[in-house]
């Protein structure tokens, strides 16, 4: 979700550092320099992570950049072709449910329950037998604009409508096969499965169980209904799908007055949406345990159509954006993510024991097991891994962490007793496994440095910081290190701004809110944006057009506009198949109101992408991108 929300997702007040605040004097040289001095200064060592990347001696971006557009339309550079694919409300392929995508959104509950669903997020292949042209795809469901997704939107609510809801959020799998140059679904199949915010899930891990996560449904804890704000998405060595629950506080009705653990985690008294009123388990005053049991990582095995996923606790409970994973020279899986919330955390889990041969079933226990630690930030561009350990330092029962469970349940209070770094809306992640370097998407924070936040220095002119930037990390030594060094890669922003903090160092194509973020094989980095509609086109967006997806040379620092959505729509998901030939993206909320919701008497007032119907209704899809004489993406 892109909207840089003004108090739902900006809930820390402690007193600890801000990224800017631990900047060192002695690293503004680059940001005043442009980031040619930072290319040849820092990325240099880097560059023996991708000695493959020109795959065949080639320039690593070899495609000519695209302009910024403002148009209702997709556009990728000459000698590209770019489809939209599995849209919202096509059937994803169960047999014997394959219910029609109806254009006036009449769809009943349980006809959504077997279709695509709403506002497509991260993204992932999952090839059969090895194939590029034949494989499944995963893809989170982040939310849902009510005002499409029901004939009347808001009006007259009832349960059916949040059934309806509910089952238009999550995770899909989809069955595809390349047939004479066309991706096709193929229908039925039987990996086609949808979860919703209504499926059962396994909790596992140290807050399976525990006294904070059972409810008058679950007595013991181990059982959740439903996953929801499904938002960015990783893929692990063992073939499993990882997806992160994100802003699951905007789903709750809380207390009139909440306790500080409820703060702490932004529950308000009236959430966003109106489920409460139809289901009473996101009701937090009569059932406050429900609110634990959001919030988690979850693993799902795409190839076993009869496994139940699973919420993966011993990561830590956050506002996920998502998870992704390195493996240690020893084989252990060492998992990153950050949360998109202002002012939250970086974190890593390193597992206890190492990734074993046989797939998903061999490692069916491997993330419930290991050290979930928080990153702090210090100045002259080092840093620390600090561990979420129960009865180290202040992790005591005096302090409310009497247990395990209680540790990552309450992650975020026990990050703030540990002094991590406060930072501005970390999202996706991107690893280079050999040069042990990770890279992060910090999205904007547009409280820096206001009243009663955290300010920044001189050597990092971000206040009010609504343009964003990347940061990135390298571990000193192995990827389970304690310690590590950091620089921010490029400051996001538009020289022509008048606002010297929105101005950036980008060295090529201009952008803002970077968000999406993948390595490919080839070693480019691409970025993906996700300015909101409140935003764009207006002000210091003016000049930044529709959201869009850049690729990024390390070697160089070059940033080269690759892609460009529809009006308002977010790019968002990025995965390649093996060969590196078919890119699948997504576009999320085409058409999106500065509310977040559209009106149904209108719903196509920005845009009606993908199907340009006359009164259609704009709807989330995936793009397939490839290249028109079938060569590498980005060559």
């Amino acid at each position: 979700m892109s909207k840089d929300f003004e108090s739902m997702e900006d809930s820390n007040r402690s007193a600890n550092a801000g990224i800017h605040d631990v900047s060192d004097p002695a690293r503004r040289l680059w940001v005043q320099g442009g980031l040619g001095t930072l290319a040849a200064t820092v990325l240099a060592p880097l560059l023996g992570g991708c000695a493959t990347a020109s795959m065949g001696g080639g320039p690593l971006l070899g495609f000519k950049s695209i302009p910024i557009t403002d148009k209702d339309t997709m556009v990728v550079p000459e000698g590209y072709e770019a489809v939209a694919f599995v849209p919202w409300g096509e059937p994803v392929g169960v047999s014997g449910q394959m219910p029609a995508w109806r254009m006036d959104a009449s769809n009943s509950a349980a006809d959504q329950a077997v279709q695509m669903g709403m506002h497509h997020d991260g993204i992932h292949y999952f090839p059969i037998g090895g194939s590029s042209t034949h494989g499944l795809l995963a893809m989170n469901h982040e939310y849902t604009d009510d005002g499409l997704l029901h004939p009347d939107g808001m009006k007259t609510w009832s349960a059916e409508k949040v059934r309806k809801a509910q089952a238009a959020h999550g995770v899909s799998v989809v069955e595809i096969e390349l047939l004479d140059g066309r991706w096709q679904v193929v229908r039925p199949s039987k990996y086609a499965r949808r979860f919703t915010a209504s499926s059962p899930f396994a909790l596992t891990g140290p807050a399976a169980g525990h006294a904070l996560t059972r409810t008058e449904a679950d007595p013991a804890g181990t059982l959740v209904l439903g996953t929801l704000n499904n938002c960015a998405s990783g893929m692990t060595p063992w073939g499993t799908y990882l997806s992160g629950e994100e802003n699951f506080a905007f789903y709750f009705d809380g207390p009139d007055a909440p306790d500080a653990d409820q703060k702490r985690w932004g529950l308000r008294k009236t959430g966003f949406y109106r489920w409460p009123e139809h289901d009473a388990r996101f009701d937090a005053k009569r059932h406050p345990n429900e609110f634990h049991r959001f919030g988690w990582v979850v693993e799902i095995d795409p190839f076993d159509p009869t496994s139940v996923p699973v919420k993966r606790t011993a990561l830590g409970r956050a506002a996920h954006e998502g998870a992704w994973i390195a493996v240690t020279h020893d084989g252990r899986a060492v998992v990153y993510s950050g949360e998109d919330a202002r002012f939250e955390y970086i974190y890593k889990f390193v597992s206890r024991d190492p990734i074993a041969p046989g797939g998903a079933k061999a490692n069916a226990t491997l993330l419930d097991h290991g050290t979930l630690y928080v990153a702090r930030f210090d100045a002259a561009g080092s840093g620390r891994w600090l561990p979420l350990v129960q009865g180290q330092g202040p992790l005591t029962a005096a302090n409310g962490f009497a247990d395990p469970g209680a540790v990552v349940v309450r992650s975020r209070q026990a990050s703030d007793l540990l002094g991590a770094t406060k930072m501005d809306r970390p999202e996706w992640l991107a690893i280079d496994q050999k040069a042990r370097t990770v890279y992060c998407t910090l999205t904007n924070n547009g409280s820096r440095g206001a009243k009663d936040m955290p300010d920044v220095d001189a050597a990092n002119p971000r206040a009010m910081n609504v343009m964003g930037q990347i940061i990135q990390w390298t571990e000193d030594g192995d990827f389970d290190a304690m310690a590590f060094r950091w620089t921010h890669l490029v400051l996001a922003g538009d020289p022509a701004n008048q606002r010297p903090e929105a101005r950036g160092n980008i060295q090529g194509d201009i952008f803002a809110c970077p968000d999406g973020l993948t390595l490919d094989a080839r070693g480019v980095l691409w970025v993906q944006t996700d300015m909101h509609a409140s935003q764009m086109y207006k002000g210091e967006f003016k000049g930044m057009g529709n959201n869009q997806m850049l690729a990024l040379d390390r070697s160089t620092g070059e940033v080269r506009r690759f892609f460009t959505g529809p009006v308002n729509g977010e790019v968002t998901g990025v995965t390649l198949t093996p060969d590196g030939r078919t890119m699948f993206i997504n576009i999320q909320h085409p058409g999106e109101t500065a509310s977040d919701r559209s009106d149904p008497a209108n719903p196509s007032r920005y845009s009606n992408w993908p199907d340009y119907q006359p009164g259609g209704r704009p709807r989330s899809a995936t793009v397939v991108i490839r290249k028109k004489d079938g060569g590498p993406i980005g060559t």
